[in-house]
């Protein structure tokens, strides 16, 4: 049988692209299907890139102290120029690598045909040998709250706000909740972040939550632990969030974010026979294939671990399967998680917490960005940057950064924990030269810090 293409991928953010450009530069004819226009999915639209250009931003204005001549507007302006220019950047690969775009809604009406409803009208059908799902997430949104209402947001209507709020009340302190009350703060906005849990985004570090939960506290963030929603009741002047415990939350806005669900509904998978979960994620093998062997789906849609970092890498492993039958690589065992609050933090492999709970033995060295030179010159010296390793055999277990340029610092320390033993050792900072000043000199220092820890007891 004579098919349109060899590989159709739907969506176009990391996880399409990922499997786009993988696809073509195996010679395979590729298509890529998105019902929004504009290249890129939600994270160039509408999640990782705008938030993190938004937060950039906000950290400059605050600085410089110059969040008098600034609005939440303005920064929405500055976020649109990065999108723009990000756009155009993607765009660019399906054009140069000959990739199709197809412009609309698709759906599958059997496994290897789709009913593309089209941007610009009318219908028109796609055949292909196997298909990448890439649609991504949306946020989650309860039953029982209006959506409609214009002061109850999520992360997308958030950046079509006309106005500049003076408070704004965020239900879910995860990541996200996180992120955006840093960048409130930033522009002096009264923030009241509701958390569900008892601390702030459990699976980290517990020194580095206590950390974060300071700042945001020192910031002027007010943080309720262990709350949960009774009703949300909006009108023409602010909303009121109605808590189990009985207490009353009033402000401009409310930024609901708890929580994301996959956007695999109505495309057709259901009648394939192929599972999704009660969050909408599709359910796949470890090569990301479906109950049809043929239709493989990667990213947000599939769930953990939800970072476009990963879902580029996911687009990437499953087109390899696709082609060649065999899937070259897989997510490594320890992917860097990156926060971009105010300080930002980042962190890979384990923390104290999971260490004590299988009896390892560990050490701990550590390394204040106060006391570093370049910290001193930039006048960005809160954070720390700490090492968990074996105190035998000093393997690097985890490391955990808080401070300014965590999420760039921390691929050094991922790089070693990467290498096989014994190469994967604390004595890699003590014995390697870093330039100086640098934020990556703290390496070196929290290696000298837990190797002295460690003779302390010999």
């Amino acid at each position: 049988m004579k098919f349109d293409y060899d590989i159709i991928v739907i969506g176009s953010g990391p996880g399409g692209e990922g499997a786009a450009m993988k696809s073509v530069k195996e010679k395979k004819r590729t298509a890529i299907a998105d019902e929004f226009s504009m290249i890129g999915g939600s994270c160039t639209h509408r999640g990782t890139i705008p938030s993190k250009a938004l937060r950039h931003a906000s950290q400059i204005l605050y600085e410089n102290g110059n969040i008098r001549d600034s609005s939440f507007q303005t920064l929405l302006k500055d976020a649109e120029r990065v999108i723009h220019k990000q756009y155009e950047l993607r765009k660019s690969f399906y054009d140069r690598n000959l990739v199709d775009i197809i412009d609309g809604k698709a759906e599958f009406i059997s496994e290897n045909k789709l009913k593309i409803k089209m941007t610009h009208g009318g219908e028109e059908e796609f055949s292909a040998e196997k298909f990448i799902v890439a649609v991504g997430s949306r946020p989650y949104h309860p039953t029982n709250i209006d959506f409609t209402h214009p002061r109850i947001l999520d992360s997308d209507t958030l950046l079509e706000l006309k106005d500049n709020p003076r408070s704004i009340t965020i239900y879910g302190a995860g990541v996200l909740g996180c992120e955006y009350a840093s960048i409130f703060r930033g522009l002096k906005i009264k923030v009241n972040l509701i958390n569900t849990r008892d601390k702030l985004l459990s699976f980290l570090d517990d020194e580095i939550i206590d950390a974060l939960s300071y700042h945001l506290r020192e910031n002027g963030v007010l943080i309720r632990h262990n709350e949960e929603y009774s009703k949300v009741e909006a009108d023409d002047t602010g909303v009121n969030l109605h808590l189990k415990s009985n207490k009353i939350i009033r402000s401009d806005y409310i930024l609901w974010a708890e929580g994301r669900t996959g956007n695999s509904q109505n495309i057709g998978l259901e009648k394939l026979g192929i599972k999704i979960n009660q969050r909408g994620s599709i359910l796949v093998n470890e090569n990301f294939q479906t109950e049809k062997k043929n239709i493989y789906s990667v990213g947000d849609v599939v769930g953990f671990p939800s970072l476009a970092s990963a879902a580029y890498d996911q687009g990437r492993f499953a087109a390899s399967h696709a082609v060649t039958g065999e899937c070259e690589a897989h997510l490594i065992n320890f992917i860097p998680t990156g926060i971009y609050t105010i300080p930002e933090i980042s962190s890979v492999g384990l923390t104290e917490r999971e260490l004590t709970e299988q009896k390892i033995p560990y050490e701990v060295g550590h390394s204040f960005f106060k006391h570093l030179a370049r910290a001193q010159i930039t006048g960005r010296t809160v954070g720390m940057l700490k090492i968990l390793f074996h105190r035998e055999t000093l393997e690097i277990l985890g490391i955990h950064c808080f401070g300014n340029e965590a999420s760039e610092i921390i691929h050094i320390g991922q790089a070693i924990m990467a290498q096989p033993k014994p190469n994967n050792s604390l004595m890699y900072f003590i014995n390697t030269t870093f330039n100086y000043p640098t934020m990556a000199e703290a390496y070196r220092v929290a290696a000298l810090n837990g190797i002295n820890r460690v003779k302390m007891f010999k």
